[in-house]
């Protein structure tokens, strides 16, 4: 799975990381999201998920 999240549409809401705290995280500065570089992509598939359906700014989103 690889993951894509649109930066220029991402408003730092932090949902995502709620719902994967060890595949999400949020810059300090701008509160914008991004994935760990080492996060447990395949073992996460279902929270990626719900990340993915959390975002208001629909930025995350996901390929096989």
């Amino acid at each position: 799975m690889s993951i894509e999240i649109d930066r220029d549409a991402c408003v730092g809401a932090g949902q995502c990381v709620l719902a994967a705290p060890d595949v999400f995280d949020q810059t300090d500065d701008e509160g914008i999201s991004y994935v760990l570089p080492d996060a447990p992509v395949t073992e996460r598939t279902s929270q990626i998920a719900d990340a993915v359906d959390r975002c208001p700014a629909r930025a995350i989103s996901t390929t096989v």
